[in-house]
């Protein structure tokens, strides 16, 4: 018997008990039960933590956020799966990345979340190529439309704030560590991308204060209800924003990359679930031979029909099955992931997160200049590194 632990509410929950079925129906002597878990990612960190730590066999496959796995595979709670010979050749290279530790692979990607850029089309006629194209396309929907809001982003001191900087930093040539795992957080280019966040509220006024207490929920509703130009946030906000009975843009809104400034590059922060086997299983064959399935286009499809979640296979991004699916243009959708860039892969990342938070937010609100915001979080980053003896280690 097998045990999976992941997200089992909702449509996903749906999605997941079919399917589990449907591999069961494939192999009669392997059943599977669905271990509970709670929905929110902290608590369910925190349930696996005292499930691994205390080296219970159950479950056998983990649904992991795909910041976790260096910490779980730095643990020694889940297994290398190169045995496997995975085929890592039809997985978007950045999921990969974030799922590797010491070199090795621990998990495989099974959906993939990127922050991408909502712009208005009955407003202009493309989204901007570029930072400075972003800001007067804005100011000009704020001026000539009356809309309340030019660019509305994740800006609550909270993880969302950190992905929104991760893909400034890429606009701006920057990064949180270097390829050595050294920080580089305070680097020119990422005071620049800090400083262009700050002035963007504060200066431009293209971007309401108010945003400094927003999560994804009050970002998407302000742009749903009309109330901005532009708006960064994840795939999920996309059916949401298409349905005319609760959207005022329906049918007046497209997805692109994030722009980027000279020097940098369009950057999607990643996100998404991963698929991990418990280091413990009794049986960690029938564990790979589940996740292959679940892995499979034909159930990555299925989950996309009903989820709305982003396959992580390329392949599938030629399908006019997969358009269907998710009522996006793939090739658009695949442009987006294209530019992911996963968050630091370490297994003291929360607490490099956390350090990072406190330190955006106060040079957001101006309680600090950006300069001295990052040099302070650089600072308590590098000395977590040097306790944990991880500073020189490759993501």
């Amino acid at each position: 018997m097998l045990t999976f632990a992941g997200s089992a509410l909702g449509k996903e929950g749906e999605s997941i008990r079919r399917q589990l079925e449907h591999f069961q129906a494939m192999h009669p002597g392997i059943r599977v039960d669905v271990q509970s878990t709670p929905d929110a990612a902290d608590h369910r960190h925190q349930l696996y933590v005292q499930w691994l730590n205390a080296r219970a066999a159950d479950p056998d496959v983990l649904q992991l956020d795909v910041i976790w796995a260096p910490e779980f595979a730095a643990a020694g709670w889940i297994l290398d799966l190169d045995r496997f010979r995975p085929p890592v050749d039809d997985f978007f290279p950045a999921a990969l990345t974030a799922n590797r530790w010491n070199g090795a692979l621990y998990a495989l990607p099974w959906f993939v979340d990127v922050g991408m850029l909502y712009w208005r089309s009955d407003l202009m006629s493309h989204p901007p190529t570029d930072l400075d194209g972003l800001r007067q396309l804005a100011a000009r929907g704020v001026r000539e439309h009356a809309i309340p809001f030019g660019f509305v982003w994740q800006g609550a001191r909270y993880e969302g704030l950190v992905t929104v900087f991760l893909e400034q930093l890429g606009a701006f040539g920057a990064v949180i560590l270097d390829d050595h795992g050294r920080v580089a957080v305070d680097s020119d280019r990422a005071v620049a991308a800090l400083t262009y966040m700050r002035d963007s509220i504060h200066v431009d006024a293209v971007v309401p204060a108010a945003v400094l207490t927003w999560q994804e929920e009050q970002v998407r509703l302000a742009f749903q209800n009309g109330q901005a130009v532009f708006m960064r946030n994840w795939p999920y906000a996309h059916a949401l924003l298409q349905d005319p009975e609760q959207s005022r843009v329906a049918g007046r809104f497209g997805i692109a990359p994030m722009p980027a400034a000279s020097g940098g590059a369009p950057t999607a922060a990643l996100g998404g679930s991963v698929l991990a086997i418990n280091a413990n299983s009794g049986d960690s064959e029938a564990a790979y031979q589940l996740i292959e399935y679940l892995l499979e286009p034909a159930q990555l499809l299925e989950r996309a029909r009903i989820v709305g979640q982003y396959p992580p296979r390329p392949s599938m991004y030629d399908s006019h099955e997969l358009e269907d699916a998710l009522r996006v243009v793939p090739s658009e959708a695949r442009a987006i992931i294209e530019h992911a860039v996963p968050r630091p892969a370490t297994p003291v990342y929360t607490e490099l997160s956390q350090i990072l938070q406190i330190a955006l937010h106060r040079g957001l609100t101006r309680q600090l200049e950006p300069r001295a915001a990052l040099q302070q979080a650089a600072k308590d980053m590098r000395a977590l590194l040097a306790r944990t003896e991880l500073g020189a280690t490759q993501p």
